[in-house]
C-alpha cells in the first residue's frame, strides 16, 4: 500500500519543477523598471502587490497562476515590497509564471503571450478550439 502525498500549498518552481535565478539573486531584479513595466499609466495594480510568506521563505503571490513565487536572498530593510514587485515583474517578463504557460493552449481570444509587461510579445488565442478528451463522446440528446 502506497501513501498518498498531500500538497497544502503550490509554489512557482513545484508547478515549473525548478527555481529561477532570480528568485536567488538579487542583482538580477535590480535593473527592473516597475514604471516602464507597468502596463498603461495606471499603476495601481502593482501596488496591491507586497512582500508575503510561504513555508516560513519571503515570497510574492502570482495571480496568474495562483502560486507564491518564494524568494531565496536577503532583502534589503525598507525595500520588501519594492523587491517583490520586481521579481514578480521579472518572472512574468520571462515567461516563467505557470499561467503564462497555459495560454497558447487554453486562452480564447488573441492577447499578447507574455502580457503587457512585455512589448512586441507574440499574440497567442487567435484559433483556440475547445479541448476534446480522448475517448470520450457526448451524450446522446
Amino acid at each position: 500500500m502506497s501513501e498518498t502525498e498531500y500538497t497544502i500549498s503550490i509554489d512557482a518552481e513545484y508547478l515549473a519543477g525548478r527555481r529561477f535565478p532570480y528568485q536567488e539573486d538579487i542583482s538580477l531584479v535590480e535593473d527592473v523598471d516597475l514604471l516602464a513595466a507597468t502596463p498603461g499609466a495606471d499603476i495601481n495594480w502593482l501596488e496591491d502587490v507586497g512582500l508575503l510568506e510561504e513555508d516560513g521563505v519571503p515570497a510574492v503571490f502570482d495571480r496568474y497562476s495562483n502560486s507564491f513565487l518564494k524568494i531565496y536572498f536577503p532583502i534589503p530593510s525598507g525595500r520588501e515590497n519594492e523587491i517583490a514587485r520586481k521579481v514578480l515583474i521579472k518572472h512574468l517578463q520571462s515567461g516563467n509564471s505557470y499561467g503564462i504557460a497555459l495560454k497558447e493552449r487554453h486562452c480564447k481570444f488573441p492577447q499578447p503571450e507574455l502580457g503587457p509587461w512585455v512589448e512586441g510579445s507574440r499574440t497567442v488565442g487567435t484559433d483556440w478550439k475547445p479541448s476534446v478528451l480522448e475517448g470520450w463522446e457526448p451524450p446522446a440528446h
